[in-house]
């Protein structure tokens, strides 16, 4: 097996770092991390800035790694650092890499900063070769809420190009030929605030919200019974990707005494890979006018969040070279599946880029949670995927040369 030395010391770096994707406040020190690593190696480095598209202030540093070998076909490969808040209670520090039986612990150490590390190890061999690609990576931010700032903003802004994608964001249980899509909202629902002794002249906001939730039952079981033609992850427990609609955060209230006049709640409404997300919104609003008037409540919705989920066909010229490259580095071909979640490959697609999913984050990683690791394999074969990729003819990346 080759050494993972560089890979882990870089990743190491990466975790030391809080890149959590609200504040946003590690993101330039994190880049520069990986910026500096780039010009170590001797690869093309440049930083598009999502802040120029959000006009907030607030930096968003995408960075494109280049490894130019002088062709026209580009290999996109992508990862994301910025990471969810790590909570309390880890039994490791969370912001300092463990490494301990065979697995790397630390926020983000799975979800996704060991794929930045795993290709920037590929492209520093690569470079010493001869290729017939040009291999582009992409490290960047926002995933995690979204990604407008993030990788959309790069292909769709700064208008970055390619042939075909791989993105660093799953397991290595399946090759992932799709994502679902997303929708999230938030619902204010009216009430008459009082105090509580008297609850007969007031309007209890929570207990209207409660309504709403209750009438919205109609439209989760529908959306449940939408169901992908791509099959489910491993740990799933259907067979295909299906719909989900699920309620997520209420606020309401201020005191035990007062009766509260507004309350909030969010939700969370997963597409499948094929589901279209125009249509499917439509279908939201159009139930979410249903319960409303169902409940009797006074209620407005506000859609916070768009993603489209995407789609690659098993018998694209380019699934099939990834495939069969994973065959010849774990001994057996691949099983395929679509990604219960979303991810940034829907940007690629958004452009008729061919993408496919197969990362350093196994479903028993404690990806956003506790003590969250990466297995050390995990890094190598991804590493060594990257290696492969980069190696094979440009006729085995791109459809159209």
């Amino acid at each position: 097996m080759n050494s993972l030395e560089y890979e882990v010391s870089l990743l190491s770096k990466l975790v030391e770092i809080d890149t959590e994707s609200v504040s946003k406040k590690g993101y330039e020190k994190c880049a520069k991390v990986i910026v500096d690593e780039a010009e170590q190696n001797a690869l093309d480095v440049e930083i598009i800035d999502g802040e120029k598209g959000a006009k907030d202030g607030l930096a968003r540093p995408n960075i494109i790694v280049t490894l130019d070998s002088g062709s026209d076909v580009t290999l996109l490969v992508e990862s994301h650092f910025d990471i969810v808040p790590p909570g309390a209670n880890w039994k490791y520090p969370p912001f300092k890499l463990t490494v301990e039986n065979d697995r790397a612990y630390g926020r983000g150490s799975a979800d996704n900063k060991s794929g930045i590390a795993a290709a920037l190890g590929a492209m520093r061999r690569l470079k010493k070769e001869s290729l017939d690609i040009n291999i582009k990576l992409i490290a960047g931010v926002d995933e995690e809420i979204g990604g407008r700032y993030g990788v959309d903003y790069v292909m769709t802004d700064a208008g970055l190009k390619g042939d075909a994608a791989l993105v660093v964001d799953s397991g290595i249980e399946r090759l992932f030929l799709g994502a679902s899509g997303i929708l999230w909202g938030k619902v204010e629902v009216a009430g008459k605030q009082g105090h509580a002794g008297y609850p007969f002249k007031s309007i209890n906001a929570i207990s209207e919200a409660s309504r709403v939730i209750s009438a919205l039952n109609t439209y989760k079981k529908i959306v449940e019974a939408k169901e992908s033609a791509l099959p489910a992850p491993p740990e799933a427990p259907r067979k295909r990707v299906w719909g989900r609609f699920s309620v997520t955060m209420i606020k309401g209230g201020e005191k035990e005494n007062v009766i509260p006049g507004t309350c909030e709640f969010r939700f969370d409404r997963r597409l499948h890979p094929e589901e279209h997300l125009e249509e499917a919104e439509a279908e939201l609003k159009t139930y979410f006018n249903k319960a409303v008037e169902e409940s009797g409540s006074q209620a407005s919705l506000v859609i916070t969040n768009r993603l489209p989920g995407y789609h690659t066909s098993q018998s694209h010229p380019f699934v099939k070279t990834v495939a069969e490259k994973i065959a010849e580095l774990r001994g057996e071909p691949p099983l395929f599946a679509a990604e219960l979640g979303g991810n940034d490959g829907s940007f690629f697609a958004k452009h008729n880029i061919p993408v496919v999913c197969y990362g350093t984050i196994r479903a028993d990683t404690r990806y956003h949670g506790l003590d969250e690791f990466v297995y050390l394999e995990d890094i190598e074969i991804v590493r060594n995927l990257i290696l492969s990729l980069g190696r094979a003819p440009r006729e085995s990346i791109a459809t159209q040369i």
